[in-house]
């Protein structure tokens, strides 16, 4: 693992935390995208080398509309960028992680995308992610 390549943060109402951010940062987000298989759409603000990824659900049944249910808006996961994701993900299962999707997906930002389950990261959702 290279770095953290961002921070994603789970909220209510893409709009208004856009301008919380915008306000909090001091500058505007970069991009926005949805990501249709995870029922998400994203804004990216730059901080540093470190991203902050703000993520809405845009149907009921999405990992991100779970969670604000369950927990209510907040910090869902913090992601790392690797060199090879298909390395990673052989080295992390050796070394006891669970693996939520051994197999990269498509996520945001032009990204593949794999997640280690949190009940296997002391309760944190950690997301690997490699350029594509």
């Amino acid at each position: 693992m290279r770095k953290i390549e961002h921070l994603g943060i789970a909220v209510a109402d893409l709009k208004k935390s856009n301008e919380l951010f915008k306000r909090l940062l001091g500058k505007e987000s970069y991009k926005e995208e949805s990501v249709e298989g995870e029922g998400v759409k994203t804004s990216f603000f730059q901080v540093g080398e470190t991203k902050i990824e703000l993520l809405e659900a845009t149907r009921e049944d999405s990992p991100i509309a779970k969670f604000i249910t369950k927990k209510s808006e907040g910090i869902h996961h913090i992601a790392f960028d690797v060199a090879d994701i298909y390395a990673e993900v052989e080295r992390l299962k050796k070394a006891g992680f669970e693996i939520l999707n051994e197999t990269p997906k498509e996520g945001a930002d032009n990204k593949l995308v794999v997640f280690l389950h949190p009940k296997s990261t002391n309760g944190v959702l950690v997301e690997l992610c490699q350029e594509k």
